[in-house]
């Protein structure tokens, strides 16, 4: 979501790392580009004065600019005034009130195609299967064909309940039903999916504040498309103001929004981002933490949540399985089938080199070299183009093999000899692992230009 916003505030950051010792001037000059890079990403201009003010206000001292690496120091003030503006007021806040007597209802309230239905598919998976809770979820949506089905079907998939539709039942009538059914059978939470419209209306916000007063519920959350840009904070304050939000939802954080929804949403309402969407799938929500999207904001990635979506997609015993083969030098086509498939469920590549540090410049590297998803899915097709037999000792692999998987998976042979080839320099590394020892084994065996800074030979 960050990328323009990212590259933008990565090359203006670059210029004062290279200049070495800094002058007012040059601090002021890089505020003006960095003020200019907030408002083309959309964000509200009040926002932007405050936050530059901010900056402004640590980033002239004399501490800064007679400080050893004056560039670095003012990168870590706008990290900081970053974290500021996307952290919540109330630490405790951050995330979901559901832990007071049951049921404990979420009001998910937003405009019409925002994703609130599934996002409520989404929160109501992520709270049975990390914090045990029995969820039911209940559609109030009374007037988009087939919004109730369509939630009933996001209940099959995510093995939670929904409340069964009544012909003619109005929403009130709905919420009070799922509360009473959920004191009645023991549930811990009920996610109420409210109707949204194309655009703000009276009787929308009528029908929002009477089914709050009728369900008491303990988080009232604004699922906002992070796609609609200045209109969304003009949204979250509307429904702020009227009904009374406890925290946002920010959907297609995955796509290419310029990111100004985010970051002034929070400052514009006072109310936290308490989880944002990163895909289509029922399990693509995270926690919006303010460290991580603002070491995002400023290329540091986001290391955490990579390491948080590698464990929970890789089975531990697989892993360690994989490993010991390594340590022996043996690592088969099989193998790294494996891992292609482990990359795949931990989403797009976009947004796997996004979450890494120096992201800009990962991904211009991959680019230059057209590596993404689809040379992935083709090098996967590969593999599973061949006989077992070809997969655990590659060398039969022969002419007119080769021929046989190209046609099979729909590539070429160059592709095919691309892959055994990657296949070998990988096999061939990993036996050096198992001879020189671990890691240092394998910082050995890499070409120069890959051996981290400092790593000694």
């Amino acid at each position: 979501m960050f990328e323009s916003l990212s590259d933008r505030l990565s090359g203006i950051f670059e210029g004062l790392r290279k200049r070495g010792a800094l002058k007012e001037a040059d601090v002021e000059a890089a505020l003006r580009e960095i003020r200019v890079a907030l408002l083309e990403a959309d964000v509200a201009l009040p926002v932007v004065k405050d936050f530059i003010d901010r900056v402004k206000a640590e980033a002239v001292g004399q501490e800064v600019l007679r400080s050893v690496t004056p560039g670095q120091m003012v990168i870590k003030i706008v990290h900081d005034a970053l974290v500021g503006m996307l952290s919540p007021e109330d630490p405790a806040g951050a995330g979901l009130a559901v832990h007071g007597n049951p049921p404990q209802a979420i009001l998910m309230v937003g405009l019409q195609g925002s994703g609130k239905t599934t996002t409520s598919a989404k929160i109501a998976k992520r709270l049975a299967e990390r914090e045990k809770k029995r969820v039911l979820m209940a559609s109030l949506d009374v007037y988009r064909p087939a919004a109730q089905q369509q939630l009933q079907v996001l209940g099959q998939q995510t093995d939670v309940p929904v409340m069964t539709p009544v012909l003619g039942e109005q929403p009130v009538a709905i919420a009070n039903r799922a509360m009473a059914t959920g004191r009645r059978e023991g549930y811990d939470v009920v996610i109420l999916d409210t109707a949204g419209r194309l655009a703000l209306d009276q009787e929308m916000m009528t029908e929002v504040i009477n089914v709050r007063m009728a369900a008491g519920p303990s988080e009232v959350l604004l699922v906002a498309d992070a796609m609609t840009g200045q209109d969304a904070v003009n949204l979250a304050k509307e429904f702020n103001d009227r009904v009374g939000i406890t925290g946002i939802v920010l959907t297609r954080v995955d796509g290419d929004a310029r990111g100004g929804a985010a970051l002034s949403m929070r400052a514009v309402t006072g109310k936290p981002i308490k989880l944002m969407g990163t895909g289509e799938g029922v399990d693509a929500i995270d926690t919006f933490d303010a460290n991580r999207v603002a070491g995002s904001i400023l290329g540091m990635g986001d290391v955490v949540g990579l390491v948080e979506k590698a464990a929970q997609v890789v089975e531990q015993e697989e892993a360690e399985k994989i490993a010991k083969k390594m340590l022996k030098g043996q690592f088969t086509l099989e193998d790294m089938a494996d891992q292609f498939k482990q990359l795949r469920k931990m989403g797009s590549l976009d947004g796997i080199l996004g979450m890494l540090p120096g992201a800009q410049k990962v991904k211009s590297a991959f680019d230059q070299h057209n590596v993404d998803d689809k040379m992935i899915a083709h090098q996967e097709a590969i593999i599973l183009s061949m006989t077992p037999m070809e997969r655990r000792n590659p060398k039969v692999i022969n002419g007119s093999r080769r021929k046989r998987i190209a046609a099979g998976s729909g590539t070429t042979v160059p592709e095919v000899n691309r892959l055994l080839k990657q296949h070998r320099q990988m096999a061939d590394m990993m036996k050096k692992v198992g001879k020189r020892g671990g890691l240092k084994g394998l910082l050995g065996g890499m070409p120069p230009g890959m051996m981290p800074p400092g790593m000694p030979r």
